[in-house]
């Protein structure tokens, strides 16, 4: 008798992990969860809009128009972009935009009252669980409340799920864009952060989520160490969600419009502006001593958040790259060097010639 008890046991505890996932992942999807982040008592006075710059075609600040044929028909005709696969049919993915806002994650954002100029863009990228509001806090005003495309790391995933209401749940015909190491996206069974995402997309099939293939990844090693003539590996380096993006939106936008992004050498400057390192943790870290303990970091891995920004500021001399919030534009090269032999290594997406 004790083996078909214990055969009984077994499939109730199967039964009631399948259900706690389910829950986990879907339960009150559509209602409110609750949050564990400190609200934003930042005091910063309110600016006014700044007009949006003549490159970018305004549209509604509210929620987006159903996609006209047009549209529709423009979707289906978009270039496909090698390196990202779907998670549940792997198709390509297929997407053009030509202008896009890239919304970083930094407290720069706050007070600029910029939302409706982020929003005025054709495609708005964001990155990892950066919310355009919360239960405790509204930020459309300075973040905008649009989103196109979110780029996401692996390590992310769970503040993800655990802010499902703000990012999963409320944003429509999004396209979330996953990377992160091999081991953790193999197809196999063995793939953690894989699986994950294939039983999200099961419980929630309108989701359009994409994976980074590992040869993409290895694509974005090689473009770093040609820019910088570092080895991301050998000097203990992680690719930033920024480096990811910036990347991404280079093979997906004609003009790119970049918001809360602070010039390489801002922290530098003895009066530099002190600002959260996320503009929706206001008692978190400061963004300058983010940057700087990562880029003088030598044991165990670290982003270089400031040699990334140099890279970036480099392509914004040969593509329709530009800063807003704060806003700065990339000095000028010497007489005798141009732009084109700088070594510009971004990659070239099916659409820029």
């Amino acid at each position: 008798m004790k083996t078909p008890m214990r055969h009984g046991v077994a499939v109730l505890l199967v039964l009631l992990l399948c259900a706690s996932l389910f829950l986990v992942y879907n339960g009150n999807f559509s209602g409110a969860g609750a949050r564990d982040r400190d609200a934003n008592d930042t005091s910063a006075p309110a600016a006014h809009v700044r007009p949006a710059p003549e490159h970018v075609q305004r549209r509604p600040t509210s929620a987006p128009l159903p996609q006209t044929r047009a549209e529709e028909k423009e979707e289906e005709l978009a270039p496909v972009l090698q390196g990202y696969s779907g998670i549940i049919d792997h198709k390509p993915l297929r997407m053009h935009c030509r202008t896009c806002s890239l919304v970083t994650s930094s407290g720069h954002l706050i007070g600029g009252g910029r939302g409706a100029e982020i929003d005025g863009a054709q495609c708005v990228i964001r990155m990892n669980d950066a919310p355009t509001s919360t239960q405790r806090t509204d930020y459309t005003r300075d973040v905008g409340r649009r989103t196109s495309l979110r780029v996401i790391a692996h390590s992310s995933l769970q503040r993800v799920l655990r802010s499902r209401h703000e990012l999963l749940n409320a944003t429509r015909d999004a396209v979330f864009i996953f990377w992160g190491p091999s081991s953790y996206m193999r197809r196999d069974g063995k793939g953690l952060i894989y699986n994950n995402l294939r039983l999200l997309s099961q419980l929630l099939p309108k989701l359009k989520v994409y994976i980074v293939s590992w040869q993409k990844m290895q694509q974005f090693d090689e473009i770093f160490k040609k820019e910088t003539g570092k080895d991301r590996r050998i000097s203990n380096s992680w690719l930033s969600t920024g480096w990811f993006t910036m990347t991404i939106a280079l093979e997906l936008c004609d003009t790119i419009n970049v918001y809360g992004m602070v010039a390489p050498d801002f922290c530098r400057e003895p009066e530099h502006q002190s600002v959260p390192y996320h503009y929706y943790e206001p008692r978190g870290p400061d963004e300058c001593a983010m940057y700087i303990s990562h880029e003088r970091g030598r044991r165990g891995s670290h982003h270089r958040f400031i040699t990334e920004k140099r890279v970036f500021a480099k392509w914004a001399r040969t593509f329709d790259i530009h800063f807003y919030q704060p806003d700065w534009s990339p000095p000028p090269l010497p007489a005798n060097q141009t732009a084109e032999g700088a070594g510009t290594s971004a990659p070239v997406g099916p659409h820029k010639t």
